[in-house]
């Protein structure tokens, strides 16, 4: 009986010590100025120490709490690890219970740097994307499947579900998110007989390309085939054959561009409902990387966006009365703006002859169309501007960009409204551990 008792309390002991306490408890801590102090903390809760100077706060957080931590948690690596990391001294208490590995964030300067977080400065987040990376599983956010291998023919399937008559290009990426000039490559696609690429979102002439900066990062894509869709034998063939080129060529990728329409991506490795997923590697779980960023505020999560009410704080103004702060002086004249022949006022002139914009009638009866093209640029509708100066005289084409670029006192800062959200994409937050986001 006695050596029963003995078994079971010993087995009652060992699951009690084996329990993870729910509080730090401190008991006995002289470091400093702290006089033999006993003390217990919550876990999982914030707790503030608050004092006056000298009362030995830091003594207590960081020279005892997080001290004892870091040394018990390089004394249990490996000694080949400890000698490169040295002999971390032992604060000075009597016990110390249910203690974790601990991260200090010491006080100093607050960082201006919206790309520092808790998560970057600790380097918590630098393990999450490994361990992200290398044990998650993606799952498709649209049907919540485990993306699996996709193949020709399902995504024939796929563009020929797009409706009749419309014009797309079959693209296969050659070179994706490097720098470099890229020569050789773009000399072996001539060789292959290839007339046309996409580079940076540009689909140009082979022959055409000029020199890449050398220090910026690319994408290019081959133009494999140009098609309308139909709905015929024919053309199911063709497609076909220029899809499986395509994926031989871009390594199992291919991107579908229709007109007006996001890139369609596809992939052999890592396909599911018409989306291609890309390769599970750390840099796509990162806001700072160009991989994992959101492509509208890249990874900042705000957005300078334009205070229209200062611009024109008043409506009922005409352009030519002033209404458009920015450009105020080109119409109320001021000595330094005398000259109607400017460069501002000549693509004033010909938006307002070729674009048919009345200048004279008050800002808040202009057409929206109109309002949308002045504040944020013509985009790819172009205008001829006549410009005579002292050395330069001639015709120039070009478009109209945003008046914002030309003000900095009217910019103002937003949150990211993006689908995409700076830190947490849709498919990004689809990869999940053992079943588990």
């Amino acid at each position: 009986m006695k050596n029963g008792s003995s078994v079971s309390l010993s087995t009652v002991q060992t699951n009690s010590n084996s329990k993870e306490l729910d509080r730090i408890i401190v008991k006995g801590a002289k470091e400093h100025n702290l006089k033999d102090i006993d003390i217990e903390i919550p876990k999982k809760k914030m707790v503030v120490f608050t004092g006056v100077s000298g009362s030995g706060k830091s003594s207590l957080a960081f020279d005892t709490i997080f001290a004892e931590g870091q040394r018990r948690y390089v004394e249990s690596l490996s000694s080949y690890a400890r000698q490169f990391i040295g002999q971390m001294e032992k604060p000075k208490y009597d016990t110390i219970r249910g203690l974790s590995p601990t991260i200090a964030i010491e006080q100093k300067a607050a960082s201006k740097n919206p790309r520092s977080t808790v998560g970057t400065i600790t380097e918590i987040s630098d393990y999450l994307r490994v361990l992200f990376a290398r044990a998650g599983t993606q799952y498709c956010y649209k049907c919540g499947k485990k993306v699996g291998r996709g193949h020709a023919q399902s995504m024939v399937s796929q563009i020929l579900s797009l409706p009749e008559a419309s014009k797309i290009l079959i693209l296969s990426p050659i070179v994706e998110n490097r720098k470099g000039e890229h020569k050789e490559r773009l000399e072996d696609l001539k060789k292959q007989g290839y007339a046309r690429v996409r580079v940076d979102g540009v689909v140009q002439e082979l022959e055409n390309v000029q020199t890449l900066a050398k220090n910026k990062k690319h994408h290019i894509e081959v133009v494999v085939d140009r098609l309308a869709v139909k709905n015929d034998t024919k053309f199911e063939k063709r497609l076909t054959d220029s899809v499986e080129t395509a994926l031989k060529l871009g390594n199992g990728q291919i991107i579908v561009h229709m007109l007006g329409r996001e890139d369609l991506k596809m992939s052999e490795e890592r396909s599911c409902c018409g989306i291609a997923y890309p390769e599970l590697i750390p840099q796509i779980f990162s806001f700072n990387s160009p991989l994992g960023m959101c492509p509208d505020c890249n990874g900042i999560g705000t957005l300078l966006s334009m205070d229209v009410n200062k611009i024109v704080p008043d409506g009922d103004l005409s352009i030519r009365q002033g209404a458009v702060i920015p450009w105020k002086n080109y119409f109320i004249k001021k000595s330094r703006y005398q000259n109607n022949n400017s460069w501002g006022m000549s693509q004033l002139t010909a938006m307002e002859k070729q674009w048919s914009i009345n200048f004279d009638i008050p800002w808040k009866k202009l057409p929206q169309k109109d309002k949308d093209l002045l504040l944020y640029g013509s985009k790819h509708k172009e205008m001829t501007v006549n410009w005579n100066s002292a050395k330069i005289h001639g015709e120039f084409t070009r478009t109209h960009e945003l008046v914002f670029d030309s003000c900095r006192y009217t910019k103002l800062e937003k949150p990211c409204q993006s689908r995409d959200t700076a830190i947490h994409s849709k498919w990004r937050s689809a990869y999940k551990i053992r079943g588990w986001i």
